[in-house]
């Protein structure tokens, strides 16, 4: 249930200006150029309505490597942004493009920290070209979009959502992301300005 576009165009007004008080700091350790880069900043920060910083941190990723399996523990990768959090007040989300997994999962795309401060995406699977297929840039700009928003509506509190075409929906393969959309269902949408005009 959400009443944020119901209640009419002054809520939503007062909604954007709630969530333009948060920022969100990317940490690009992908191979993303400057110009995707400042596009997927802009798209999400339309989408999320956070101000997205781009940060030139750096990502220790030798130290989340896990040689018996050739993939990267998001979880360590995770603990070391948090250990940021002085420096980049906000939300923070790094993009990498190693192979990102748990250890109860064959791989993630991402992971968050539940109405926390950190995240952290994988472009690795993101690309056509991990499944054989000739790369397409638009497509994965657009699926580095999507996920982006997927796990900062994690940090904002939001669970995965049962709504086919939502953000917030749980994707097991790359073409489900593919099926959603970058933005939140309306109830998603709701639930996110409920815990931003808490906060």
């Amino acid at each position: 249930m959400s009443c944020l576009r119901q209640a009419g165009a002054g809520i939503t007004k007062q909604f954007y200006v709630l969530r333009m008080s948060s920022s969100v700091h990317i940490i690009n350790s992908s191979s993303l150029s400057p110009d995707e880069l400042e596009h997927v900043s802009r798209s999400v920060e339309a989408i999320i309505g956070a101000r997205v910083h781009r940060s030139h941190l750096r990502v220790e990723l030798e130290r989340a490597f896990d040689s018996s399996r050739g993939q990267y523990n998001s979880s360590v990768l995770l603990a070391q942004l948090l250990s940021l959090k002085q420096s980049l007040p906000g939300k923070i989300i790094a993009l990498v493009d190693v192979d990102l997994y748990v250890p109860v999962l064959t791989f993630v795309y991402g992971e968050a920290q539940l109405e926390g401060a950190a995240a952290i995406v994988s472009t690795h699977r993101l690309h056509n070209s991990f499944y054989g297929v000739d790369e397409n840039r638009p497509l994965l700009i657009e699926r580095v979009e999507k996920e982006i928003v997927h796990e900062l509506g994690h940090t904002f509190g939001l669970f995965h959502c049962h709504q086919f075409e939502c953000v917030m929906r749980s994707s097991t393969y790359v073409e489900e992301i593919d099926f959603k959309k970058a933005t939140m269902c309306k109830e998603c949408e709701g639930v996110l300005y409920r815990k931003v005009r808490g906060s």
